[in-house]
């Protein structure tokens, strides 16, 4: 029978022996189903619970005092197996096993102290008090969910068995204990959002919340304070995880595998912060994970590497490997488990045979294994997909094969046969990277064997010349595949082959075969990109179809909001929300319609994986320095490696740059991956979120890598970005956002961002059928304003905002252009009108805007706004303004008002997205004082790459032409400039200057021949609320404003 898999079998599978035990020998054999239940099982409380209670059970039936109806040789034999002390025993190592499980220790815990505690009352001895109180001390230096119950149990022991020691013992504990109650506090949170979704019933919310809860825990365990007790804890969560909602999830127990194994490797280099006994035994993990997911391939992979690491024999491994080709689920995912699992099994006998002291029976039992696992897989995929399967499109175990008959065997031509079968399969035949690989592995062959005479390479014509021939014949036959997927690239290292080792005639042959193929390439190019625009064109037109429109084009309907509601706000509403222009521009799946983008960030870049952790911008684009023109590189360390987003000039580039898959970066291998569908065109969110707030929305979906806020420099009105994930799928999960109501009163807008993808906007002002009409009689109603209109054709509607100005829209646009030869200049009463066409406001873009007090939360301001003079001198309304330089390009006025709150209420904020500042107006000239001081220094949002504000003069803010884009920005939009050159001076410049007329004066403060003041005296004076002389807050603002007035002076 099949040993069962997780804790409630194996607790109803002892179950099931024990009501069935009904002699002595029955029962030690459900001991022995416990044991082997709680090594399949090591962190399940519940098993254990069961266990203990079950010898303790038997330890009270064999007692003589016992009415259990036990025998008495076997009770008398009974208690030489079941005493005292083991079932003390067993309770401890059960407590042990599943101490740092928080939430529930405490029932195992409870069960065993009440336990001890009752024998203790049975037979009081100063021994047992010392031991109960030795236990309670341990339990509370341990964090878990009940310790102020624990804390009260021991102060309650201690008032019954040793009063006069209770004040040192609690006081102690108290002291001892802080970590412990510190670690919990840390973790409450998680636990606390655990318990809620348990009680809610909803496994998807446990699932969700408990795989949140471990990510957590996995970077606390990589830091090094509180390392010891990190870890402990991380493996009671993994308890947790691996015996309830998560047992049969492959990710959780790749993330404990991949923490054992790494713990591992630490103790063997010696820099483990734990020691060996607290890491689990690595056979053993993984003997207990293909039991839970026997489909899983990469585990039954680290199963047989592990095997192979602890120098099992061999027939230990390939027990292994039986057990998971015997396993009837794992092509329950298809034949990547299947492959996964033969990948390693080959990889360990090309291993064993390729050791320089492998014998030949080793040697010949990887010949027959490997060629057997070849045969075993292609029946196998035959037998799950019929002819359909075309085997493993990475061909690894033919890599491995090839690898060892060239190496180890030396034939040749036995490998080449390989090479040569795997070309005759469609699915290798069109891929570039299988010529490519095919070619690479002819030239190591002729490098090796180019000492010796002729072999493997032909004679050739050229004088005792060797030359590469098969390998050059790799590329003829590769070019003959009319279906090829990048023979571009093909064409590209052929050329550069034949003119690194090929003959004259060869390489002229090899122009010519170029130069048709080229040709050819083009025209279906050509084609794919018509095909292409066709597919997107109807894509679109169905698109168009399903979104519910009005049924006649040619009418008129009132702009709505997020929600489908028309703006109550007024009757017309022109402004254009980043959802009209962009989301209809944007797409659910990546396509390209042939067009000539400016610039296709999502389709030019790649992802570089497992990047060494002191990896450099520049470093990588040495890595690529033959691949193409590098536009931006995004560049995320973490602690022991890195990622980076690698953006080319073309997509050809990207493209090309995945050969680089797999190749050496400083000591580590990297993966280069893709980034198509990667990122996300995301609007209509409230105004105020910045990038945390978008982090938070889709942290549940997968990884986020960046978040690219557009510049708002030349219109500040723009509320989209671009949210880019490291794993496409995530990217598919969060468009289920899209729709999502945020707020009450915006609709989230989420699509696959393609800027290839774009559909023009439709409407009377596209079509240039609207007009704008200005300077009409204030008195003049709708109807007047058609009859007059109606000279120059149909007028389909006239709306009138506010009193003077009119939008008319005709019912054509050769019509809109009659009513401006007819109606413009004309006379209305005593004035004459002014009629144009109506422009989109994104025409005329908007670089200041102003946020009121309502937007910020402040009071209501009964000031009325003042210009601010650019020159010298003073004014009440100059002195309650303050102006802020250093703001990055990206941030809106609600995200700015946002971060200066914190400063002091504000009655309006101006926000210059030109010039990379606000001016920002207070109530009173002390308000904005401390603001100033305050805001000074400031560090801009997180994201923000530690750039901070700084207060400075309105000259210096039309001056600057605005922060460099920071918080998800791409830096090469903007690239760093150069030293600029010194422009000449000027006339006036050239000119000496004035002589100063200065007049004595005190100054910073302070009484002449005294000591100065500090700025960090006046900031302690502002900020403070008082100073030093026992004048009031306003008295102090006085003085500053004097000194201003002072320095001034003194430079007029």
């Amino acid at each position: 029978m099949a040993s069962p898999v997780g804790e409630d079998n194996w607790v109803d599978y002892v179950d099931h022996q024990l009501r069935e035990a009904t002699d002595l020998e029955a029962r030690v054999r459900v001991i022995e189903s416990f044991n082997d239940a709680v090594s399949a099982e090591p962190g399940s409380i519940k098993v254990w619970m069961a266990y203990c209670e079950y010898f303790w059970s038997l330890y009270n039936d064999c007692q003589p005092v016992s009415d259990a109806g036990w025998s008495p040789d076997e009770q008398e034999l009974g208690r030489t197996i079941f005493t005292i002390d083991a079932a003390l025993n067993l309770w401890q190592r059960g407590y042990e096993a599943v101490q740092y499980r928080l939430s529930d220790s405490h029932e195992l815990w409870d069960r065993w102290i009440s336990l001890e505690m009752e024998l203790l009352r049975r037979t009081v001895t100063e021994a047992g008090v010392r031991r109960i109180t030795q236990l309670f001390r341990n339990r509370l230096t341990v964090p878990h969910a009940t310790w102020d119950r624990t804390s009260q149990m021991f102060s309650n022991f201690l008032s019954e068995y040793n009063r006069q020691a209770y004040e040192s013992e609690m006081e102690q504990i108290t002291r001892s204990a802080k970590n412990a109650k510190r670690l919990y506090a840390l973790r409450d949170p998680f636990e606390t959002k655990l318990s809620l979704a348990v009680k809610s019933g909803d496994t998807a919310a446990v699932r969700a919340e408990m795989l949140e809860y471990i990510d957590w825990e996995i970077k606390q365990h990589k830091g090094k304070r509180d390392a010891l007790d990190n870890f402990k804890i991380c493996l009671g969560l993994f308890s947790r995880a691996l015996t309830g909602v998560l047992a049969s999830d492959d990710t959780t127990w790749l993330n404990f595998i991949t923490l054992v194994s790494t713990s591992q490797s630490d103790l063997k280099a010696g820099r483990a912060r734990v020691s060996a006994t607290l890491v689990p035994n690595m056979l053993d993990v993984l003997r207990r994970a293909v039991h839970h997911i026997p489909w899983s391939g990469p585990v039954w992979a680290r199963y047989i590497l592990a095997a192979e690491e602890a120098a099992l024999t061999f027939a230990d491994v390939e027990r292994i490997k039986h057990a998971a080709t015997n396993s009837p689920q794992l092509d329950r995912d298809g034949m990547t488990g299947v492959l996964d699992m033969y990948s390693a099994w080959c990889g360990y006998l090309k291993r064993t045979a390729m050791n320089p002291k492998a014998s030949e029976e080793a040697v010949d039992v990887a010949e027959v294994g490997l060629s057997s696992a070849l045969e075993d897989v292609k029946h196998w995929g035959q037998r799950k997909y019929g002819e359909n399967y075309q085997g493993d499109p990475d061909y690894r175990l033919e890599k491995i094969l090839i690898q060892f008959l060239t190496e180890k065997k030396e034939d040749i031509e036995g490998a080449r046969a390989i090479w040569d079968e795997l070309s005759q399969i469609p699915l290798h035949a069109n891929s570039y990277d299988f010529w490519l690989n095919w070619y690479l592995w002819e030239m190591v062959v002729f490098t090796a064997h180019r000492a010796k005479v002729r072999s493997p390479t032909p004679n050739t014509q050229a004088q005792g010349l060797l030359v590469p021939s098969l390998a050059t014949r790799v590329f003829t036959r590769a070019l003959k595949v009319r279906t090829l997927d990048w023979p571009e690239r093909i064409l590209q290292v052929y050329l550069k082959h034949c003119n690194d080792y090929e003959l004259a005639e060869t390489l002229r042959e090899a122009h010519d075969t170029i130069y048709k193929t080229r040709k050819g390439v083009e025209k279906r190019r050509e084609r794919e990109a018509r095909q292409a625009a066709e597919a997107a064109q109807q894509a679109a037109a169905a698109a168009a179809q399903e979104q519910a429109a009005p049924a006649d084009r040619n009418e008129d309907v009132p702009m709505t909001d997020a929600s489908g509601s028309t703006s109550p706000g007024s009757k017309r509403k022109r402004e254009p929300t980043p959802a009209e222009d962009d989301a209809a521009n944007k797409r659910p799946r990546s396509e390209t319609n042939g067009e000539d983008v400016k610039r296709d960030r999502e389709h030019n870049t790649v992802f570089l994986w497992n990047l060494p952790a002191d990896a450099t911008q520049t470093k990588i684009k040495q890595f690529f320095r033959d691949y193409g023109h590098i536009n931006n590189i995004d560049l995320k360390k973490g602690n022991d490696d890195a990622v980076a987003l690698v953006e080319f000039r073309h997509s050809d580039d990207a493209r090309a740059a995945l050969i680089r898959d797999g190749k050496p970066f400083g000591e580590r291998i990297i993966q280069v991956t893709p980034a198509i569908d990667c990122t996300l065109f995301v609007t209509n969110y409230p105004p105020d979120a910045d990038e945390e707030y978008l982090r938070n929305l889709f942290k549940t979906h997968g990884e986020i890598h960046s978040i690219r806020f557009p510049s708002l420099k030349e219109n500040a009105k723009r509320r989209f970005c671009y949210l880019t994930f490291r794993e496409r799928a995530s990217a598919e999960a969060a468009l289920k956002l899209d729709g999502k109501a945020l707020g009450g009163r915006y609709k989230l807008v989420v699509k696959i961002s393609d800027p290839a993808h774009k559909q023009h906007r439709q409407g009377a002002q596209e079509e240039e059928r609207e007009l704008h009409v200005v300077n009409i009689p204030r008195s003049m109603k709708e109807d007047e304003v058609e009859g007059h209109f109606s000279k120059a054709g149909k007028v389909v509607s006239v709306r009138i905002p506010h009193a003077g100005t009119a939008f008319v829209v005709m019912q054509t646009k050769e019509e809109a252009q009659e009513a401006i030869k007819l109606m413009d200049k004309a006379m209305f009463g005593q004035y004459p009108i002014k009629v144009e066409l109506s422009m989109p406001k994104g025409t005329k873009k908007k670089t200041a805007t102003t946020w009121g007090a309502e937007e910020a939360g402040s009071p209501a301001s009964t000031t009325p706004e003042s210009t601010i003079p650019s020159g010298g001198g003073g004014g009440a309304a100059r002195d309650r303004k303050v102006v802020i330089l250093g703001i990055p390009d990206t941030m809106n006025e609600a995200r700015v008002g946002n971060l200066l709150k914190p400063a002091g209420e504000f009655v309006k904020l101006t926000l210059h997205t030109r010039h990379g500042g606000a001016i920002v107006e207070y109530r009173d000239a002390a308000s904005a004082g401390k603001a100033g001081l305050a805001i000074d220094g400031l560090e801009v949002e997180a994201g923000g790459g530690g750039q901070k504000l700084r207060v400075g003069t309105t000259e210096e803010l039309f001056q600057s032409k605005g922060e460099k884009k920071v918080a998800g920005s791409d830096p090469s939009a903007h690239p760093e400039p150069e030293k600029q050159k010194k422009k000449p001076p000027t006339a006036a410049q050239l000119m000496p200057p004035p002589p100063s007329i200065s007049r004595p004066q005190v100054t910073n403060g302070a009484a002449p021949g005294g000591p100065k003041k500090s700025n960090a005296d006046f900031r302690s004076l502002f900020l403070g609320g008082g100073n030093n002389g026992g004048g009031g807050e306003g008295e102090s603002a006085g003085k500053v404003d004097d000194k201003k007035t002072e320095e001034n002076g003194s430079k007029e």
